[in-house]
């Protein structure tokens, strides 16, 4: 029996398929944490829980800026080096006396300007983002490593940090309620407000979205400001987690960051960067990654996994990118 209706076209799918075509990623996220509780049952128990949440809680701080940049159709591989001269920076002035507050602030100052930079050769001189962040991640990670002399940098005191990050609401990290609440706002934006829907206006058809009044320009930078903002704050917590700073800490954080925000985008907006999915991935990988080292997998074997999926998402964002670039050339 034919499924071509009478118009010529495929019947539209049932609601439970396109339920599952949206939510199909935290599908897996429910069947990955079964499968290795079942192998072993510690995956489930509360300190390893809380020990996932806190781990992917600093990578969702990281890649939220990272996940709007995606969103705007760019790119931005510089984030984790950005962390990583953040995580210096901090790092340093602690070592020499300074306190959180200044050693913060001047972290964040730092991922705020890498960002302005790259806002402005992306967005007002149109340079490739992919080549610009790689260039500006480079001089990073170059930075980061003249300031600990290609070491790492000690510090005596976790601070305020430090004591948040130990503290729970009950059997729940702290830091993990904050970033849920963190996440939640950001969706609000990215659904409700015009930001949202110039963010993916601009993603769809730049140039149409310029002549349409939206500051393309000025959007661009605001998000690469993000970006650099949110991979900062990630970088000065890694120094109260560790108490050090790490001059090779991004590298850890890369293929993460990417899977996360590509695969995210498969999620609920198909083949468009959207905060819960990235959300969602996160857990994944943290889970992934916690299930992996309960069975014994060596780090290899994990980071081929992580690679897979970073391969899929890219290749499910650059085809549904030239079926909506048909759609509208057909429009």
């Amino acid at each position: 029996m034919s499924m071509i209706t009478s118009s010529g076209r495929l019947p539209a799918p049932a609601p439970a398929l396109k339920l599952v075509g949206r939510w199909w990623l935290l599908l897996l996220l429910i069947v990955a944490v079964g499968l290795f509780t079942l192998e072993r049952p510690q995956m489930i128990e509360a300190g390893n829980l809380a020990t996932i949440l806190r781990s992917a809680s600093l990578t969702a701080i990281m890649v939220l800026g990272l996940n709007w940049v995606a969103a705007a159709g760019k790119i931005d591989v510089s984030f984790m080096q950005v962390a990583a001269l953040a995580n210096m920076t901090a790092a340093s002035l602690l070592a020499g006396g300074a306190g959180w507050l200044p050693a913060g602030l001047a972290a964040l100052a730092v991922g705020g300007l890498v960002g302005a930079l790259n806002g402005v050769l992306v967005g007002t001189a149109r340079l490739s983002p992919l080549i610009t962040t790689i260039a500006t991640g480079g001089i990073c990670a170059s930075a980061a490593a003249a300031i600990g002399r290609g070491t790492s940098i000690r510090i005596e005191d976790a601070g305020p940090i430090g004591e948040l990050l130990s503290m729970t609401l009950g059997p729940v990290p702290l830091i993990a309620v904050g970033v849920a609440l963190l996440y939640l706002a950001a969706w609000w934006c990215q659904e409700h407000l015009t930001f949202g829907r110039y963010v993916y206006a601009t993603a769809q058809n730049e140039e149409a979205a310029l002549e349409a009044g939206i500051p393309t320009g000025r959007l661009i930078l605001i998000l690469y400001v993000l970006s650099g903002l949110f991979a900062a704050a990630a970088g000065v917590i890694l120094v109260a987690s560790l108490s050090s700073g790490q001059p090779m800490i991004g590298a850890s954080y890369f293929i993460d960051g990417l899977t996360a925000v590509l695969v995210g985008g498969m999620m609920i907006r198909l083949g468009q960067p959207n905060v819960i999915g990235t959300l969602t991935a996160v857990l994944l990988l943290a889970a992934l990654v916690s299930g992996g080292a309960l069975l014994g997998w060596p780090d290899y074997q994990r980071e081929i996994i992580k690679g897979a999926l970073l391969i899929c998402g890219v290749a499910l964002a650059v085809w549904m990118g030239r079926s909506r670039g048909q759609a509208n050339g057909r429009g």
